[in-house]
């Protein structure tokens, strides 16, 4: 295929690798794609019969409402994200970032840590919404997170409801919440994702032969394609549905396929 030639001349002349990631990088993992109520109401079909679009539940407002519906709902991902396996496709971009003088930076809109779990530093993700893997106080009454290692979620699925104890913030007392950037979030700590960001505008000063690699990125949620598109160079986009680009190779495949398909073509070990 002639897309994934040029691609792979594209990264052959890099010495930094960008990957920019949206929620459709995980679909082959088996995760939801929440693009759109139909697939967030397939994923939790309580909250279709109650009429509960995805906005409302991705919103501070739903913890104050129905703490437990909306712990529901994330515990569910939470333990989901705990147990899904990276695809892969991430051991095959890790490799390909391995080659570079630079390596890899990753910068994802997803809060999912799979690129942790598949092995990427930590100090080279910049996570633009958080993450569920850390808590925050939902007030809040500091300017701090911690990790979410001891939340055990127990979901009634048929309710979507937590029936574990609600996490509670160590400072205060009062609910905790996930550590991610939600619709109308005024109260989102985004302290540790504007640190992630500097650690990435610095590697990217120091890289100047940039290949940027952009998966799963829809233009319902744009920032990560607008972040593609402010680094001024050729960049490779691949999504199955929303392929096409101005600027680089459009490739009309899934995140996992394309890579494999890159890695044949590059002669790439991965494992």
């Amino acid at each position: 295929m002639h897309e994934i030639a040029r691609a792979c001349e594209l990264l052959s002349e890099a010495d930094g690798l960008l990957i920019a990631a949206g929620a459709g990088i995980g679909v082959d993992s088996g995760l939801p794609d929440f693009r759109g109520n139909a697939g967030f109401w397939k994923a939790y079909p309580p909250l279709a019969e109650r009429g509960l679009p995805f906005r409302e539940m991705a919103n501070p407002a739903s913890f104050a409402r129905d703490p437990r519906q909306a712990w529901g709902f994330y515990g569910h991902r939470l333990d989901l994200y705990r147990r899904t396996a990276p695809h892969a496709g991430f051991a095959i971009l890790r490799a390909l970032g391995e080659r570079m003088r630079h390596g890899s930076f990753v910068f994802t809109s997803n809060v999912d840590g799979q690129f942790q779990r598949a092995g990427f530093a930590s100090d080279r993700i910049a996570e633009l919404h958080g993450t569920i893997h850390h808590l925050q106080c939902s007030h809040p009454c500091v300017d701090a997170t911690w990790p979410a290692d001891g939340v055990e979620p127990e979901v009634d699925l048929a309710r979507c409801a937590l029936t574990s104890p609600l996490p509670a913030c160590p400072h205060c007392g009062a609910l905790a919440r996930p550590n991610i950037l939600m619709f109308n979030d005024v109260a989102w700590v985004d302290a540790p994702s504007e640190a992630q960001l500097a650690r990435l505008e610095d590697w990217r000063a120091s890289v100047s032969r940039l290949a940027v690699i952009e998966l799963g990125a829809g233009t319902d949620l744009p920032s990560v394609r607008r972040f593609t598109e402010s680094q001024g160079v050729p960049a490779i986009r691949i999504d199955p549905r929303e392929h096409r680009i101005v600027r680089g190779v459009g490739l009309s495949m899934g995140a996992l396929a394309a890579m494999q398909a890159i890695a044949r073509e590059m002669d790439i070990t991965y494992g």
